[in-house]
C-alpha cells in the first residue's frame, strides 16, 4: 500500500481586536490570532502537512502574505482548495492528527465543532480528525499567552476508483 505523511506547524501572536479563530471555530476571547488572513494556527498547519506530504511546498506558496487576494482570508476555504489541489494529484485524506498548544481559552468545550468543521472541509468523517489541546505549563510565547501554535500529522492514500 502507497501512503504519504507530512506534518505541519504553525504559530501566530496573539493581539487585541481579532477574533481568535481555531479550527474554523470562532472562539470567545479578548485576544485573536494575528495574521493576513484569519490566522487560524491550526488549520493551516493542517494545510502544510496537507501539502508536505505530496512535497508540494507549504501554504505560503499558495496563498502568500504578499497578497491582498488572502487579506482576511477563512483559512477553512483554503484548506478546501488545498483538500482539491490533493485529490487532483490522486491523493484522499485518511486521518488528520493535531495538537494546538494554548493557556487560553480552555479548548475542551469547542474539539468537536473544530473536528466537524474540519472534516466537513476534508470530506473527512469527524472520527478521523484528531485535536487535541494543551498548555505550554506557563513556558515560552504560548505559555506567556502571546500566542499559539499548532502542530498537525496528515495520512494520504491514493484514491481507489471501483
Amino acid at each position: 500500500m502507497n501512503l504519504r505523511i507530512g506534518n505541519g506547524y504553525d504559530i501566530h501572536c496573539l493581539g487585541r481586536d481579532r477574533p481568535l479563530i481555531l479550527g474554523g471555530v470562532k472562539l470567545e476571547h479578548e485576544l485573536g490570532l494575528l495574521g493576513h488572513s484569519d490566522a487560524d494556527v491550526l488549520t493551516h498547519a493542517i494545510m502544510d502537512a496537507l501539502l508536505g506530504a505530496l512535497a508540494l511546498g507549504d501554504i505560503g506558496h499558495y496563498f502568500p502574505p504578499t497578497d491582498d487576494q488572502w487579506k482576511g482570508a477563512d483559512s477553512i476555504v483554503l484548506l478546501q482548495q488545498v483538500n482539491q489541489l490533493i485529490r487532483d494529484r490522486g491523493w484522499q485524506v485518511v486521518n488528520i492528527d493535531s495538537v494546538v498548544v494554548a493557556e487560553r481559552p480552555k479548548l475542551k468545550p469547542h474539539i468537536n465543532a473544530m473536528r466537524d468543521r474540519l472534516g466537513s472541509a476534508l470530506e473527512l468523517d469527524p472520527a478521523c480528525v484528531g485535536v487535541k489541546a494543551t498548555t505550554n505549563e506557563k513556558l515560552g510565547p504560548e505559555g506567556r499567552e502571546e500566542g499559539i501554535s499548532a502542530y498537525a500529522v496528515a495520512l494520504l492514500s491514493p484514491i481507489v476508483t471501483a
